[in-house]
């Protein structure tokens, strides 16, 4: 994963953890595109200064995430629902071929579904 999406994808996970300032350098820098420069400006503040905190509350994010791996498990979780989701399908395939069993055909809709909804809690 580029580095720019990692932090923004970090960010959704812990960024109410970090400070709001930082909270807002990332935003800025990241989501919102703005130069070390521009952020310096519209903060009044040195580009050195946002540097740095950018720099810290980046260090704070990965941090966190070896500490906690939140986002990874996430990850995870989604591909094994997305790997259950067409575990489901081959399943109502091979049925709707072979079997043409009402129960499996139901079943597999019911996997699908719950996986559908696990996925977007």
């Amino acid at each position: 994963m580029a580095k720019n999406l990692e932090i923004s994808f970090l960010l959704d996970f812990y960024g109410e953890m970090l400070t709001k300032k930082q909270h807002d350098f990332l935003i800025y820098y990241y989501d919102e595109d703005l130069s070390l420069s521009e952020i310096a400006e519209n903060e009044g503040i040195t580009r050195q200064g946002v540097r740095d905190a950018i720099k810290r509350a980046e260090n704070q994010l990965f941090d966190m995430e070896n500490r906690l791996g939140l986002a990874k498990r996430f990850n995870e979780v989604k591909q094994g629902l997305a790997e259950i989701r067409e575990c489901a399908d081959a399943i109502n395939d091979y049925n709707l071929n072979h079997t043409l069993s009402k129960e499996i055909s139901y079943n597999a809709a019911k996997i699908k579904t719950l996986a559908d909804i696990l996925g977007e809690q």
